[in-house]
C-alpha cells in the first residue's frame, strides 16, 4: 500500500509533539482522538478486496468475516455465532485503522504546511509605501518589509537590513540564525520568524516553487512501498496461512469421526486464531512508524526500501563542508613570507577580496579592517584606474583577485599561484611552501597570496582560514564506529588539512582533493567490495556523486539551495546531521 510521509513542520528535533503557532503543543500521538475519528472512514474503504489482497493474513480474516456474516445470519438467535462474527470484523478494522492512522498522520502535516502558506500576510513594498497582501499573492521580484514578530511570507533574500530569525519551524533548531544582506546568509525561507530588527527580502521563488511547497511535494511523493524483508515476510505469512488453512480443514473428519462435528464459525475463528493475524496486521503499520519516527530526527525517507536498507549500511560517505564542519570558514591570521610585511599582505588580501561574497572573502576584508585598520575600498573609489578587472574564481584556475593600474592580484590555492607566478618569471619565496604546510597540518586552509606591479611578481605571504568541526561530531562516529559501520571524510582540501579535521571528527578515512569522478570511483571501490555504501552531501556538486550511492542523502538548507533531485534520503537540518542512533532506528523499524 503506498502512503505519504508525515513532515513536522514546527519540530525541536527530539520532540514527538507538533506545536501549533502560539507555541502550545498538540497531540501528535497514534491514539489522539481527533485522528482516530479522521482516519475512521479510511479504515472502512480499506475493507474493498482489492485493498486487503494485498496482505494475504488479513484477507483470509476478512473472508472469514464475510462467512461467519452469513452463517450467523442463518441464525439470529445464535450470539456466540455474532460474537466471533464482531470479534473478526474488529480484527480487520483495527488492522486497517492503524495503518489509517500512519498514513492520516502525513496527510495532516501537509495539511499544516498548506494553511501556513496560505495564512502568512505580507507587507509589500509598492510606489513608496507598503501594502498588505495574502502571501500566497507575492511574485518573484517582490519586496517585502518584515519586522520582529513578523512571519516571514517567503522564500527570498535579504537585501537591506541584518535580523535574528527563528528557522526551527523548518530546521528543529532552537537556536536562531542571523539573516544580513550580501554574502551566503542573505537567503530566508517563508514560514520562519523575525526575532529581531528590520530587514527587506526580495522573493526569489515563484508560486509552488518555494521551500515549504517542496515539502509538501515531497510528503505526498514518498510512497511507502513494500521493503524486501517485508516480502518475504508476507511470503512466509502466506505459507503459513496456508498450511495452517489445511490443518484446520483436515481437522473436520476427525471431529466428525469422533462425533464431535463442529460448526464452520468455530472452525473459522479457530483459523484465524491460528494464522499470524498480528504481524499480519500491524506490518505496513510498523512500516509507516518506522518512517514517521525518522521525522522526529528531521529525516525525509523517500522510500521504506531506504528506511531497511540504512541498518545494513557497512560504509558512509560524508561531505567535510556543512557535514562534518560548520562550513564557514573565516579568516584568523595574515602569514607574510620573507621580503613582506604584514600591512602589505594585508592590503594585497584585502584587494582581492573586494568583490568576494564569499563568508571567506567577507572575513579576510573583515580581518584587514579590524586588526590593520584598512578600510574597504569600492569600486568607485577604484574607478580612476586605467583599467579594473575582478576575477572571479573557477575551479579550474582555483583562484581569484583583481587587475588594477597595472598591478595583478591573486589569492587562491597554494599551488594555483605558485604556477601564476612562475609563468610570470618570478621566484617562490623559500620559506613559501613551509608556511603552508604549518597552517595545512594545523587543519586550517592556507590562501597564497601574490602580487604582479611594476616588479617581478612575488608572494607576500599566506591567509589563514579556519573552519570548524561541528560539536559532539566524535561521539557520533564513534556511536557509528561501534555499529559497525566505517565512515569515509571527503573533501578538497589538500592532505594535510584533511587529515587535521579527520582527526578532530574522528573519521575512520578520507578522501583529499577530491573531484566528482574520485567520489564516484571510491563508491565503486567499496560497493566492489561487497559494502553498502550510504553518502551524505549538501549541495548541487555533490549529484554526481550521490547518483550511484546505494543509500543517499541530500541536505536540504534555507541558506543552501537544494539540488533538484533528492536523494533516497533528505535532510533539513543545517547545523547538526542526525544522530546516527536515526541509522539504527531506522533499522529497528
Amino acid at each position: 500500500m503506498s502512503t505519504t510521509t508525515p513532515v513536522r513542520p514546527a519540530l525541536d528535533g527530539t520532540s514527538p509533539h507538533r506545536h501549533d503557532p502560539d507555541g502550545g503543543r498538540v497531540s501528535g500521538g497514534l491514539f489522539d482522538p481527533r485522528q482516530l475519528l479522521t482516519s475512521l472512514p479510511d479504515a472502512f474503504r480499506k475493507l474493498d478486496p482489492r485493498v486487503m489482497a494485498k496482505s494475504p493474513v488479513m484477507f483470509v480474516v476478512e473472508i472469514g468475516s464475510v462467512l461467519t456474516t452469513v452463517l450467523a445470519a442463518t441464525d439470529p438467535g445464535d450470539w456466540f455465532g455474532w460474537a466471533i462474527t464482531a470479534w473478526l470484523w474488529l480484527t480487520v478494522l483495527f488492522a486497517n485503522l492503524a495503518e489509517a492512522v500512519a498514513e492520516g498522520r502525513g496527510k495532516a502535516q501537509a495539511d499544516t504546511l498548506r494553511k501556513a502558506k496560505t495564512d502568512t500576510e505580507a507587507r509589500r513594498l509598492a510606489d513608496g509605501g507598503e501594502e498588505r497582501v495574502p502571501g500566497t499573492a507575492l511574485r518573484v521580484g517582490d519586496l517585502v518589509v518584515c519586522e520582529a514578530g513578523d512571519v516571514i511570507p517567503g522564500d527570498g533574500d535579504v537585501v537591506e537590513g541584518v535580523a535574528s530569525v527563528d528557522e526551527s519551524a523548518i530546521t528543529g533548531e532552537s537556536a536562531p540564525v542571523i539573516r544580513e544582506s550580501g554574502g551566503d546568509r542573505c537567503a530566508v525561507t517563508g514560514g520562519t520568524k523575525v526575532l529581531s530588527d528590520r530587514i527587506v527580502i526580495k522573493i526569489t521563488a515563484r508560486p509552488g516553487e518555494t521551500f515549504i511547497d517542496r515539502m509538501i511535494n515531497l510528503v505526498e511523493g514518498a510512497a511507502r512501498q513494500k521493503t524486501p524483508n517485508e516480502i518475504a515476510l508476507n511470503i512466509l505469512l502466506a505459507s503459513l496461512t496456508i498450511v495452517f488453512l489445511l490443518a484446520v480443514v483436515t481437522l473436520q473428519p476427525f471431529a466428525i469421526y469422533a462425533g464431535a462435528e463442529q460448526t464452520m464459525i468455530v472452525l473459522t475463528a479457530l483459523l484465524v486464531c491460528l494464522i499470524p493475524t498480528t504481524i499480519g496486521a500491524l506490518l505496513s503499520a510498523i512500516g509507516i512508524a518506522g518512517m514517521d519516527r525518522l521525522v522526529q530526527r528531521n529525516v525525509l525517507a523517500m522510500s521504506g526500501r531506504a528506511v531497511e536498507a540504512a541498518g545494513d549500511v557497512s560504509t558512509l560517505l560524508l561531505d567535510k563542508t556543512g557535514t562534518i564542519t560548520l562550513g564557514n570558514r573565516q579568516a584568523a591570521e595574515f602569514v607574510p613570507v620573507d621580503g613582506a610585511t604584514e600591512a602589505e599582505l594585508a592590503d594585497a588580501a584585502q584587494l582581492s577580496s573586494l568583490a568576494d561574497e564569499t563568508p571567506e572573502g567577507r572575513s579576510i576584508v573583515v580581518l584587514a579592517k579590524e586588526v590593520y585598520g584598512l578600510r574597504a575600498r569600492h569600486e568607485g573609489e577604484l574607478g580612476h584606474a586605467a583599467s579594473l578587472t575582478f576575477v572571479p574564481f573557477t575551479a579550474q584556475t582555483r583562484m581569484s583577485g583583481v587587475d588594477v593600474d597595472g598591478t595583478s592580484v591573486r589569492k587562491g590555492a597554494a599551488g594555483a599561484v605558485m604556477a601564476w607566478v612562475r609563468e610570470r618569471g618570478g621566484l617562490i619565496p623559500a620559506d613559501a611552501q613551509e608556511k603552508v604546510d604549518a597552517i595545512s597540518a594545523a587543519g586550517g586552509t592556507p590562501l597564497l597570496v601574490a602580487a604582479d606591479g611594476a616588479g617581478s611578481p612575488s608572494v607576500l605571504g599566506v591567509i589563514h582560514l579556519k573552519d570548524v568541526v561541528k560539536e559532539g561530531m566524535r561521539e557520533r562516529f564513534d556511536e557509528l564506529r561501534r555499529m559497525g559501520i566505517k565512515t569515509v571524510m571527503i573533501t578538497g582540501d589538500n592532505p594535510l588539512t584533511a587529515k587535521a579535521i579527520a582527526a578532530e571528527a574522528g573519521v575512520d578515512d578520507f578522501l583529499a582533493e577530491a573531484t566528482p569522478e574520485d567520489k564516484m570511483a571510491l563508491i565503486k571501490r567499496e560497493q566492489a567490495g561487497g559494502k553498502l555504501v550510504a553518502m551524505t552531501g549538501d549541495g548541487p556538486k555533490k549529484a554526481p556523486a550521490l547518483a550511484p550511492g546505494r543509500r543517499r542523502r541530500g541536505h536540504e538548507t534555507p541558506a543552501r539551495r537544494p539540488p533538484r533531485r533528492p536523494g533516497t534520503w533528505s535532510t533539513w537540518t543545517p547545523t547538526r546531521p542526525s544522530s546516527s542512533r536515526s541509522w539504527r532506528s531506522a533499522n529497528s523499524c
